[in-house]
């Protein structure tokens, strides 16, 4: 028995090993990175309000559709959310032409609200919570309404409480997403002012004024951090969100 014991043991101590090891493997770009970051080279940058402009915007939007499509009975709401889930199936690249001819022609074209304006209104965001809303007891609904609370009322003291680990995993995706985004930014903005952070990386990569892997890794370092600790905070809460918000 002894024996089996030692082997177990063994057997464990390897596959810890080799948990840290990988571990390490992960982390070495993000410590390399905080390494060369602090090393020579000056960088200032200044903080662009785009994704929270968007996610404000996404949660009023998709609260307010998710609860008409949870809770009320109207005509024609069949057809509409399958045109929501519709937008689901159709990936944001292949709307960027019409998009760049809709800025131009409202005058938006290297503005903050021309990068941001197309994704306000998010498919995703609005099934999710509308998916969200209809696990809410109904009881709770018809109590507050008892009680004489408006439907904004039932809205605001009832779903929204409810559904709070699902506006903070979704926050997480829509900020991470639009933190990211690159090639519309790209496109729908000229000036150094209008862009944000992840286009304005490109810039210190340029062969044609020299790379300064300094600089890069700093800005690098920049933008991965603010989404690397958020998740690292919220993880849980991200995680258990979409378990509960099954199909019904």
């Amino acid at each position: 028995m002894s024996a089996v014991y030692r082997a177990t043991g063994i057997a464990r101590g390897l596959e810890t090993t080799g948990a840290w090891l990988l571990g390490a493997l992960w982390v070495l770009p993000l410590a390399y990175a905080f390494w060369t970051a602090f090393h020579p080279g000056e960088f200032s940058t200044r903080f662009a309000i785009l994704c929270a402009m968007i996610l404000a915007m996404q949660l009023v939007l998709c609260t307010l559709a998710g609860y008409a499509f949870a809770r009320f009975a109207f005509p024609g709401r069949g057809l509409l959310f399958a045109l929501v889930l519709m937008q689901l199936m159709v990936t944001p690249d292949v709307l960027i032409v019409e998009n760049y001819r809709t800025m131009s022609a409202l005058g938006l074209r290297d503005t903050i609200v021309a990068i941001g304006l197309p994704y306000m209104a998010s498919a995703f965001g609005i099934f999710l919570l509308r998916q969200t809303f209809k696990m809410v007891p109904k009881e709770l609904d018809e109590a507050a309404r008892v009680e004489g609370c408006s439907p904004l009322q039932v809205l605001w003291r009832v779903y929204v409480p409810l559904a709070k680990p699902v506006y903070l995993a979704y926050a997480l995706v829509s900020v991470a997403y639009h933190w990211n985004n690159f090639l519309w930014p790209l496109i729908i903005t000229n000036s150094v002012e209008s862009r944000p952070l992840t286009v304005g990386l490109q810039v210190f990569s340029a062969t044609d004024q020299g790379i300064d892997w300094s600089i890069i890794t700093a800005a690098t370092l920049l933008t991965t951090a603010p989404l690397l600790i958020a998740f690292l905070l919220f993880q849980r809460q991200f995680v258990q969100s979409f378990m509960r918000a099954g199909i019904k």
